[in-house]
This record gives C-alpha cells, structure tokens and sequence, in this order.
C-alpha cells in the first residue's frame, strides 16, 4: 500500500492510512485555529449571528457542492443506498445547521467562561460515543491522555463563576449533536461514502435549514441587505469553513473519531497564539500552562496512537 500522496488520473490520491487521517487532522487544526480567530472579528461586521452564520455557511456550501461534482463520480453518487442518503440527511440537520443555531444563540446569552469550556469539552463526548458506537477501543494510556487534556482545557479556559442557564444548555446541546455527527460521519466515510459527497450534503441541507430558519424568523431581509463589507467577510469565513470541513472529514474517513477529536484541540493554542501576536498581550501563565498541556496531550496521544497501529502492522506483515 502506498504511504505517499499520489496523482492518478488527474486526481490526488492519498493513502487511507491512520498516519495521513493524523496528519490531516494536525491540519484541520490549523485551519480551525485561524479560523476561530478570524471569525472572532468577522461575526462582530454582522449585527445578526444567526445571519452571519447562514451567511458563512451558504458559501462553504456552495465551495463543497462544486469540489464534490468536480471529484465525484456519477456512479458514486448513484450506487448510494437509502441508508446512506439517510445518513446524510441527518448530518446536514444535526451538524450543519441546528447546533449552529443553537450555539451562536446560546452564546449571546451564557456566560463566556462556561460556554468557551463547554464547547471545548467535544473530544470529550466524542471519545464517550466512538466506543460503543463505532467500536473504538481506548487502553489506559489513551484514556489518561485524554485526562490530561481535559486537564489542560480546565487551565486554559476555565469555567470561572459557573452560572447554568439556558444558554448554557443551548450551547451544551449544540455540542452533543456535534459529538453525534461525528460518529455517524465516521460510520458513512468507512462504508465509502465519499469524503466530499458528506461535506457536501453537511452544509448544503443545512444551508436549506438556516435559510427556512431565517424566513420563519423574519431576518432574511436582514441577509439581503448586508454591505459589501460583509459579504466579503462571510466569503473569508465561508472559505475557512469550506477548507475546514473538507480536511475534517478526509482526516475522520482515515483516523478514529476520538483520535481526530482529540487533536482538534490544539487549535486553542493557535488561536491564543495569533491573538497575542496581533494584539501584543500574553495570555496569563495558568493559560499558558493550560495551552501548553493540552499541546502535549495531543502530541503524546498521536504518538501512542501511531506506535500502536505500527505495532498491528508488523504482526500482521
């Protein structure tokens, strides 16, 4: 089997090998650190998140349904059973639409402490779901890996004047379906659903759903009536998402799901970075202490996860 990208037929080919699926997610991480930083200024041009958010999202849509028809194959597409569509319908509610509204709502109204931990606690649910439901098996080192993540999460973002509200189970809602998502985008791309056809089908039904949402709601002449400016900042977003979700779910068709979860973290860590270059303030040393925990429980994690999957290798050679 070949361990190198290759180009047959005009198209890129990489390995389905669990050592690619952990260095697309280091990737997906990078996007999602910048991504999160940028969003930070770009959702504050928009005066309406849900808005902004169906904004974003319509142009990431629009990114993944054209990268799909240029890379998909008509019989692909076809040879789906209705499992499948089904499948791919559910993820295009749970994941590309409702916890986005739910998050974003929630967000203007809990506390930002309890909401930043909540939403950080993903890997978390992610790894809790993967093991029934995916068949994922996590040892001790794995599982004190995770400890030592989590560890470092209460460092860097910790829920301080914890207050419970609806927001705050609004956001932790958002957060479950996501975990969810994941587990059954992970069972769609090991059955051979293309990678690209769920990017697709994530943001384009969901993208349906914002749009309904907005409409029942009454802001879509909010949509229709933003500046220049705003557009151009869902495009960057918009783009950032697209790239996103598309090395996310190349990295989840090859990587288990509480792996890829896991080194999704260490994007908080590239967002604290950008922030204190741009704004030229460190974070305070229990952050720091937090970021660089967490820094090392993903590359431990990863670590431990490659030797194991070296080990199988060779006894099966």
């Amino acid at each position: 089997m070949p361990t190198r990208p290759e180009v047959t037929g005009g198209r890129l080919h990489i390995p389905n090998t669990t050592g690619w699926g952990i260095a697309l997610a280091f990737v997906v991480a990078l996007i999602s650190g910048v991504s999160v930083f940028v969003n930070g200024y770009a959702v504050k041009q928009v005066p309406d998140a849900a808005v902004y958010t169906t904004l974003k999202n319509g142009v990431a849509a629009l990114i993944l349904i054209g990268f799909a028809a240029l890379v998909v194959r008509g019989a692909e597409v076809r040879a789906l059973d209705r499992r499948s569509w089904t499948g791919l319908a559910v993820i295009g509610v749970i994941g590309g639409s409702v916890p986005f509204i739910l998050f974003f709502s929630g967000l203007a109204i809990a506390s930002a402490p309890t909401a930043a931990f909540i939403h950080k606690t993903l890997f978390v649910w992610v790894a809790m779901l993967a093991v029934p439901f995916l068949g994922e098996r996590l040892g001790v080192f794995p599982i004190a890996a995770l400890g030592v993540l989590l560890a470092g999460q209460f460092l860097a973002a910790p829920p301080t004047g914890v207050v419970w509200g609806t927001g705050e189970t609004m956001i932790l809602a958002a957060t479950l379906l996501w975990a969810i998502e994941v587990v059954i985008a992970r069972r769609l791309l090991v059955a051979d659903v293309p990678s690209p056809v769920v990017g697709a089908a994530r943001l384009g039904i969901g993208l349906i759903v914002l749009v309904g949402y907005l409409a029942v709601s009454g802001r879509l002449p909010v949509l229709a009536g933003l500046t220049a400016t705003q557009f151009a900042w869902g495009l960057g977003t918009g783009v950032l998402l697209a790239a996103y979700t598309a090395t996310w779910l190349a990295a989840l068709r090859r990587a288990e799901a509480s792996v890829v979860a896991s080194v999704l973290v260490i994007a908080a860590p590239i967002t604290a970075a950008l922030a204190a270059g741009v704004n030229g303030t460190l974070p305070a040393p229990s952050v720091v202490l937090g970021l660089v925990i967490m820094a090392v429980a993903v590359v431990g994690l990863a670590a431990l996860v490659l030797r194991r999957q070296g080990e199988r290798s060779a006894a099966l050679a």
